[in-house]
Parts: structure tokens; sequence; C-alpha cells
């Protein structure tokens, strides 16, 4: 770790961090050497982008290819009305900079593909998965177990979330799952209907999107219990958490006994994110 002087602005600003035993400022020292690529402006991107950059985590990349649509500003909560026409990554970045200008963000304009995700992952400790399409969720996972880069999940759908976390260890006593060992292919096209099509609380982003940022601090300080081999459910209606138990499943094609993904080249991530035929 690098020099752990703060100065005394970051003393003021990080103060009920440090005057705690499990953080200090050795911890806060590690959340601002941190660095975290943000899968996702929208929903729950906007959450984990406001509360990981007010704890300091130093780097933040953000990964968007959209602007900002009025019909985004009821979830969407780091955009503005002003917002409305610009790409979500430049607003997203003009909200961090007010907040906390300790933080470097970095700004990625495009589509995560199987040409783009090793160039973009490859600059960050962490990946926090926002996205809202089962094509990213499946090329992530993949990417991430195959460079064993901690991946956080969350999504949404009207009234409810879900939620886990991936720390990417292999060869270690005990065997860890990925995203594949929970849903081995995704739902065929057209089967899930989108928030355009059936609508999402505006405030339920926000909470889920706020757990996955409490996951990534937590991995960043070595702190706690994170949710790996859990998947937590939540309901806005009932509020209610379900946690269910995940075991790795040893036929999984990314992370199991014997394993058919060696590259995301092998995986054709439109439609169910089978692997590819070739």
């Amino acid at each position: 770790m690098s020099d752990l002087r703060l100065d005394a602005t970051q003393l003021d600003r990080y103060s009920r961090h440090v005057i705690m035993d499990e953080i200090g400022p050795e911890g806060q020292q590690r959340l601002l050497e941190g660095s975290v690529l943000i899968v996702g402006a929208g929903g729950l991107g906007s959450p984990a982008i406001q509360y990981l950059a007010a704890a300091g985590v130093g780097r933040l990349g953000i990964v968007d290819d959209d602007v900002v649509e009025r019909s985004n500003l009821q979830r969407q909560i780091v955009h503005g009305d002003d917002d409305v026409g610009r790409p979500k990554v430049d607003s997203a970045a003009d909200y961090v900079a007010a907040l906390n200008p300790d933080i470097t963000v970095e700004t990625h304009e495009t589509r995560v593909t199987a040409d783009t995700v090793a160039d973009l992952v490859a600059d960050y400790d962490i990946v926090l998965d926002a996205s809202d399409n089962f094509a990213t969720r499946y090329l992530l996972n993949d990417h991430c177990v195959l460079t064993e880069t901690p991946l956080f999940h969350g999504a949404i759908y009207r009234f409810e979330g879900q939620l886990t976390s991936f720390t990417n260890e292999r060869g270690g006593d005990e065997p860890r799952p990925c995203y594949r060992c929970i849903f081995s292919e995704a739902p065929e096209p057209g089967t899930v209907p989108d928030c355009a099509t059936t609508g999402v609380l505006g405030v339920l982003p926000g909470t889920v999107g706020c757990i996955q940022a409490t996951e990534v601090v937590k991995y960043l300080l070595g702190k706690g219990d994170l949710l790996e081999g859990r998947l937590l459910l939540y309901d806005a209606m009932d509020m209610s958490f379900e946690e269910v138990p995940v075991q790795p499943n040893p036929a999984c094609p990314v992370c199991g006994d014997d394993p058919e993904i060696e590259s995301v080249s092998d995986v054709a991530y439109e439609g169910t994110c089978e692997i590819s035929a070739d």
C-alpha cells in the first residue's frame, strides 16, 4: 500500500470511516486505491456510482453507450432534466466530479462485447454488473471467471431484485459458483420483457444498487461476509428478502470440472448465450 497519509480535507470528508475500527485510515486508503468498472449508468449503476464515489473508491470506470432520456429520470438518479440527450457516461462523470473531487472517472461510451470486454476490464480491480440484458451478464461472467476478476451482480424486474457476488478465486479448497452455475443459459429472446414494456418501481434499483456498492466496499476493505454462494432475492411489495444457497455446478461450461468455454469467442452471446458450435 502506498502513502497512508490522508490530507486534512480527506480526514474531514471520510471521518465517519476513519473513526471506525473496521476501516480506519488504512481502510480508507484501500478504498482510495481501489478501482471499479461499472457496466451500465442506468437504474442500478446510478446508486452504485453515487455511493462508491462518496465512499472514496478512487477510480471508477463507467461503461454505457446510451443517452439520457426523460423516462430514465424516474430511477436513474445521477442524471437530471438538463442531461436529456447527453451521453449517460458524461452525465454520470459530471455528477461524480461535483460530489467528490478525489475520484478519477474514466468514461467508456461503448458496448461491452466479446471484442471489447478484455480491454475494458483489464485496468480495474472489480467489475460491477449494472447491465440490463442477458448477453452482457453472461459475457461479463465468462470473462471474469476466465481472468479471475471479482464480479458483483444485480438485476431488477418490476418490483423485484436479485443480487450475488462472485470473487472468482479459483484453485482453493472450496469450489466457488459463477453466474452460469445458477443460470446455465439465458431465456429465449423476447420471453422476459424489459422495463420499457412492463415498467419498474423507481426506487427499486436504489436498494439493489446500494447493496451492490456495499459488497464492493466490503471486498476492497477485506471485511465482512460477501454474498458469494448466496443469491439474495428482494421483493419491494412484500418488503422481504430471501436468501437462496448457490452451489458450484461441476458441469458448468466455464468453471466446472471439464469447462468447454476457454475464451469468450467460444460463445454466441446474442440469443441464449450458448456455446458456439464452431
